[in-house]
């Protein structure tokens, strides 16, 4: 494949909530990644200043006017890109790339995701950081989805909840709809596997927010438990 034809094939799919701090890092780092000419912030439901902060890094925006949900979320994304392709008048359609709004700098370490899928060597690709962040009770929500993905397709990953992900747009219709919320990545993988596509994970240096031990932060999990349970429960 030759570097042109390389350069127009990845659309970046960043879901965002009330991350104006580190959204503009995020996006302009994630829009030099080789391969990569469309970034798309999707902002669901945001109450803060996310979505001008992603216009002014360059981003499409899109609004989601309440919180739908990150499954909703990345399928907007998804059916943007979509539709920017048509109106280009693509030859084929553009890979699609899953960033957390919070990487912030880190996102431009993303390459390694791209290139199997580029390759022809996977059909998705799912992030294993190397970096180890404090998870604060987030490895409970992490082994049901982990042993979940096992029961339904025999193979255990590293990292099953890691929203980094490219994969090709065929493969990405072939999962839809999305499983709900938090969710979403767990139903993915499953449903890729079973269909006997071909995903691989791939080490990468990327950090997002350490997530914390107050109340917040464990009401965020208890909504990823029940999101993950919900769509393992159609899928065993």
């Amino acid at each position: 494949m030759s570097e042109g034809s390389r350069s127009s094939d990845v659309a970046v799919i960043i879901p965002a909530r009330n991350e104006a701090d580190r959204i503009e890092a995020t996006v302009r780092a994630a829009d030099s990644l080789g391969g990569v000419t469309l970034v798309i912030v999707v902002d669901d439901g945001s109450t803060d200043a996310t979505a001008a902060a992603a216009g002014r890094a360059g981003a499409a925006v899109i609004r989601h006017a309440r919180n739908r949900g990150k499954g909703a979320a990345m399928e907007t994304g998804a059916e943007a890109a979509r539709l920017l392709d048509q109106r280009e008048h693509r030859d084929r359609p553009r890979h699609l790339l899953f960033l957390d709004a919070d990487l912030a700098e880190t996102a431009a370490r993303a390459g390694p995701l791209i290139d199997p899928v580029l390759a022809g060597q996977a059909d998705m690709t799912i992030a294993v950081f190397t970096t180890t962040v404090k998870l604060g009770g987030h490895g409970l929500v992490v082994g049901l989805s982990g042993s979940g993905i096992r029961r339904a397709t025999g193979w255990q990953p590293a990292q099953p909840l890691n929203g980094q992900r490219c994969l090709t747009r065929a493969a990405f219709e072939a999962a839809r709809p999305l499983a709900h919320g938090w969710g979403a990545e767990t139903g993915l993988t499953i449903d890729l596997l079973r269909q006997g596509l071909r995903v691989a994970e791939v080490e990468v240096d990327l950090a997002h927010r350490a997530t914390g031990t107050g109340l917040r932060a464990q009401l965020h999990r208890a909504h990823q438990l029940t999101d993950v349970a919900r769509a393992l429960a159609t899928r065993l």
